[in-house]
C-alpha cells in the first residue's frame, strides 16, 4: 500500500482512452454524466465511438446490447444505481439472457454518492446482480485493479458488472500480479482467522490485519475483487487453516460478499462466520469515510470485530 491516492472513477477514464488503440470495437456509452464517471474524455477523443444517451439509462443497456450483437464491445457506465435498478430489466432481459459481452462500469457505488443520501447510494447492487445468470461480478480493491478489471471485461465471454467508488482511496496493488476474473489475491498468510475483503475497504482490512499480527494474531487476508465467480478452492482452503472467516464490504450485508462467501461456506467447509458491511437500512447523507465509519466500516471496527471472532471460537 502507498500513500498515492487515485479515485476509481480517474482510473476508468485513463484506462478508457489507454486501452482505446488496442480494442478498436470498444465503444462507450453515457447517460449525461460524462463528467462525473470521467468518460468525457474518451468522448473527446473518440467522438464517433461515444454515445451520450441522455438521463436514459433502460435505453442506453438495450443500445449497448444491440451494439453488443453486432460485433461491439460496448462499455456502458452511470451510477451504479441506476443500471442495478433503473436499467434492470434489460440488464437482465436482454443482455444477460443473451449473454452480451456488455460491460457495466459502475460508478459511484457503495456509500461513495454520500451526499446525495439514500436515493444514489448502491448498496445492493452486488446482491442484485450477482443473482443475474451469466453476470460476472467484479470489485477492484483500488485504481490499477480498475485497468486491469476492465481490460479482462473487455475479453470475457458475456457480460460483466465492474463496482467502481466516487472518492480517491490508497494504491494498493502497484507492481503485484494483475487481477484475474475469479482468482482470489492473497494478501496475507496466517493461521488464527480469515479476513474477506472486497473494494474499498481492502485498505482498511490491510491496515487491520497488520494491527492484528503485531498483537499476536495470525490473519489469512483474502482479497476478494471477484462476487462472481467466486474462487472456492482459495476460500475454502483458508476457511478449513483458519476455523473463522470474517467478511468486509461496502454493501448491505445481505446478499453481496457476505452472502457469496457464505454459500460457498454452508456447502463445503462450515466454520463460524461474521460480516461487516451496512446493515438492514437506507444509510444518511454526509461525508465519505465518516459514513463509513458510523456503518461499521473502519480498520478499527475490523480490528475489533476479529478480535472478538477469535476470542469467541478459543476452546
Amino acid at each position: 500500500m502507498t500513500a498515492r491516492q487515485v479515485a476509481m472513477r480517474d482510473a476508468l477514464g485513463e484506462a478508457l482512452l489507454a486501452l482505446a488503440p488496442t480494442y478498436p470495437d470498444m465503444v462507450v456509452l453515457d447517460a449525461d454524466v460524462s463528467s462525473s464517471t470521467r468518460t468525457a474524455a474518451f468522448g473527446r477523443a473518440y467522438p464517433d465511438r461515444f454515445f451520450n444517451v441522455g438521463a436514459a439509462e433502460a435505453n442506453m443497456v438495450d443500445i449497448a446490447a444491440g451494439m453488443a450483437a453486432c460485433g461491439l464491445r460496448p462499455v456502458v457506465s452511470t451510477f451504479a444505481i441506476f443500471i442495478a435498478l433503473r436499467a434492470a430489466d434489460p440488464v437482465r432481459n436482454i443482455v444477460c439472457y443473451n449473454k452480451l459481452p456488455v460491460v457495466f462500469a459502475a460508478n459511484y457505488a457503495g456509500l461513495s454518492d454520500s451526499y446525495d443520501g439514500a436515493s444514489h447510494q448502491s448498496i445492493a447492487d452486488l446482491a442484485l446482480m450477482r443473482a443475474l445468470p451469466n453476470m460476472t461480478v467484479i470489485v477492484p480493491g483500488d485504481a490499477v485493479e480498475v485497468r486491469q478489471a476492465l481490460e479482462a471485461a473487455l475479453l470475457a465471454d458475456g457480460p460483466c458488472y465492474i463496482r467502481l467508488c466516487r472518492n480517491p482511496t490508497p494504491v494498493l496493488f502497484e507492481g503485484a500480479p494483475p487481477l484475474e476474473i475469479g482468482r482470489i489475491r492473497k494478501l496475507r498468510d496466517g493461521n488464527d482467522l480469515t479476513i474477506a475483503v472486497c473494494g474499498v475497504p481492502a485498505f482498511m482490512a490491510i491496515e487491520a490485519a497488520e494491527r492484528l499480527t503485531a498483537s499476536g494474531v495470525s490473519v489469512d487476508l483474502l482479497e476478494v475483487s471477484t462476487l462472481k465467480p467466486m474462487d472456492a478452492p482459495t476460500l475454502v482452503a483458508s476457511a478449513r487453516k483458519t476455523g473463522r472467516v470474517l467478511t468486509v464490504e461496502e454493501h448491505t450485508v445481505c446478499g453481496g460478499l457476505a452472502g457469496a462467501v457464505a454459500e460457498v461456506l454452508a456447502r463445503l467447509a462450515p466454520v463460524r462466520m461474521d460480516s461487516i458491511g451496512v446493515e438492514d437500512r437506507f444509510p444518511e447523507s454526509g461525508e465519505y469515510f465518516l459514513l463509513m465509519r458510523k456503518y461499521g466500516i473502519s480498520a478499527d471496527a475490523i480490528e475489533a470485530r476479529a478480535r472478538a471472532l477469535v476470542k469467541e471460537c478459543v476452546p
